[in-house]
């Protein structure tokens, strides 16, 4: 692209014009290209099955929905799957460094006094690197997700590793095509998951690690059986959606 400077502020301005398209995708060596599936090679063996990848479940509260325009993290969870089945994770309150908006306080129950003796980001990198390392990173919006903690990585430590990508509510929509939503709380409810701590990171990534496990059985009932499998279904999926004919 013809950029110069150094290369933490590059990989962040890159990201910034990328990192929402799903036609893009990265490598673990900062190599971009387009594949309109989006989301990198899974680790490992590419045959590997779904039910015996590694995931990284995540989810973040945060101060705002624009990283971009400096919203910062307020909590981050991180929730293993491995071998099809949910580890112990992490989660820990996030000092933003900034005031949490009244609204947004009143969403997640988080507040200024509760972040206060909060660690920075930069204090819990290291272990959110840790959880992620070598596994595909899946979230409930996953742009959204991976967006805060990318960006929160690349400000404390200059660098953030680049996973595969896999997004829940593109695989309900995908896989659940008769659904009316595809936020969390309807996808649950579909799958009789009960949510504990909503708006709460540990709360929210828990539940969608369970969804997770719900999506890969289903994708597997229809034929599904790895990664690349999925992706080359999502991409030939991909495209405007139908709109619902208005009733009347």
């Amino acid at each position: 692209m013809g950029l110069k400077g150094p290369p933490s502020l590059l990989s962040a301005a890159v990201f910034s014009l990328l990192g929402d398209d799903e036609r893009f995708q990265v490598d673990a060596a900062g190599i971009w290209s387009l594949d309109v599936a989006g989301g990198g090679p899974p680790p490992g063996d590419a045959a590997t099955p779904l039910s015996r990848l590694s995931f990284a479940v995540v989810d973040v509260e945060t101060t705002g929905g624009a990283w971009r325009r400096g919203d910062r993290v307020t909590e981050v969870a991180v929730v293993p799957v491995t071998d099809g089945a949910i580890e112990d994770g992490l989660g820990t309150l996030v000092n933003p460094g900034r005031r949490i908006p009244p609204k947004i306080q009143g969403l997640t129950g988080i507040t200024d006094a509760m972040v206060a003796g909060a660690p920075p980001f930069e204090g819990v990198a290291p272990r959110i690197e840790e959880a992620l390392a070598d596994r595909v990173f899946v979230a409930h919006n996953v742009q959204f997700d991976w967006g805060f903690v990318r960006t929160e990585l690349l400000h404390s430590t200059g660098a953030a590793p680049e996973p595969p990508l896999l997004c829940t509510v593109r695989l309900g929509r995908f896989l659940l095509p008769s659904l009316r939503r595809y936020n969390l709380d309807a996808l649950t409810s579909h799958f009789g998951i009960r949510v504990h701590a909503r708006h709460r990171a540990y709360g929210d990534a828990l539940a969608t690690a369970r969804l997770l496990l719900h999506l890969l059985e289903e994708a597997e009932s229809q034929g599904i059986f790895d990664l690349p499998a999925l992706e080359e279904a999502l991409k030939r999926r991909s495209g405007p959606r139908r709109r619902r004919p208005a009733s009347g």
